[in-house]
C-alpha cells in the first residue's frame, strides 16, 4: 500500500489490556505493545514502521489511551487508519483515534499530564471478574490515612525513593498535579496526575500508600521517605496488573 512520496507523521490514541503483554517498548523475552502496532502498521502500509510511544508503560499494566507516532509515504487520510490498524490488531489492543500531525510533533517533548489509576479490591475473597485490573487484599485499608499520606507527595519534589533502584534517569525531579484516594464500593481506587513518572513510581506509592493504609507505617513517614531519596525507605512495588494509564493530556 506504499505510495512513496513525502512522509507524513500520524498520530494513534492507542487503548489495551496489557494482561498478554511485556510492556509497551519491545523485549527480546515476549510479545509487547509495540511490536504488534510496528507489525500491523508494516502490514498495512508495505513498508518498516516503529512506532514512537508516549508513555512505556511495564508489563501488565493497562492503558486507555496512550499515544503514539509513526511515519508514513502511504496517502491513506490520518483519520482512516485506526479503522484499517484495528482489523488487524489482536482484540486486547484497540486505536481510539488516528490523526495526521506536524512532521517534527514528538509525544515525549510537549508538555502533557497523565493520569493513572491503580485499583485494589478489598474484600474478604477474591472476585475472579476483577482480578486482571485489580490488586486483591483482605486486609482493611484506612482510606483517611492513606490520604493523609499522600498530601505529602502533591507538588514538585524529588521522588527518587519511588524510583526503581537503577532506573536510568536524567532526573528523578517530578511533579504530581493531584493524587486522590477514592472509594468504589469494594474497590479502592488511587488516582495520581502528573507531568512525567519514573520507572515504577506509581506502583511504589501505591505499595506504600497501602502500608500507610494497613497501620504499617504513619502518613507522616510518607514526607521522610520522601525526602530520604532512598528506594529502600518506601514500601513495596504493588503488582502491575491493578495500574491503568487511564488519561493522556496533551497541551497542544
Amino acid at each position: 500500500m506504499s505510495e512513496g512520496g513525502n512522509k507524513k507523521r500520524i498520530r494513534l490514541i492507542v487503548a489495551y489490556d496489557g494482561t498478554n503483554y511485556q510492556g509497551w517498548q519491545l523485549q527480546d523475552n515476549g510479545n509487547t505493545i509495540e511490536h504488534e502496532l510496528n507489525r500491523a502498521l508494516s502490514e498495512l502500509s508495505g513498508e518498516q514502521i516503529q512506532v514512537i510511544g508516549a508513555s512505556r508503560t511495564d508489563s501488565g499494566v493497562h492503558a486507555l489511551g496512550n499515544i503514539a507516532v509513526f511515519d508514513t509515504g502511504s496517502r491513506m487520510p490520518g483519520e482512516k487508519f485506526a479503522y484499517a490498524l484495528n482489523q488487524r490488531l489482536p482484540e486486547d489492543i484497540r486505536i481510539q483515534r488516528s490523526e495526521e500531525v506536524a512532521p517534527d510533533w514528538h509525544p515525549r517533548h510537549c508538555p502533557s499530564r497523565k493520569t493513572y489509576e491503580y485499583r485494589i479490591y478489598c474484600a474478604e475473597f477474591p472476585m475472579p471478574v476483577r482480578r486482571l485490573y485489580s490488586y486483591f487484599t483482605y486486609c482493611p485499608l484506612n482510606a483517611d490515612q492513606m490520604r493523609r499520606g499522600a498530601e505529602y507527595l502533591v507538588g514538585e519534589h524529588d521522588f527518587k525513593s519511588f524510583c526503581r533502584t537503577g532506573a536510568q534517569v536524567e532526573s528523578t525531579v517530578r511533579t504530581v498535579y493531584s493524587l486522590e484516594i477514592e472509594e468504589q464500593g469494594p474497590e479502592l481506587v488511587i488516582r495520581i496526575c502528573g507531568n512525567g513518572f519514573l520507572y515504577n513510581m506509581v506502583r511504589i506509592i501505591a505499595g506504600t500508600l497501602m502500608e500507610v493504609g494497613q497501620g504499617k507505617r504513619t502518613p507522616e513517614s510518607v514526607k521522610e521517605t520522601l525526602l530520604a531519596k532512598d528506594r529502600a525507605a518506601a514500601g513495596p512495588t504493588a503488582p502491575a496488573h491493578g495500574l491503568t494509564l487511564v488519561k493522556y493530556e496533551l497541551d497542544l
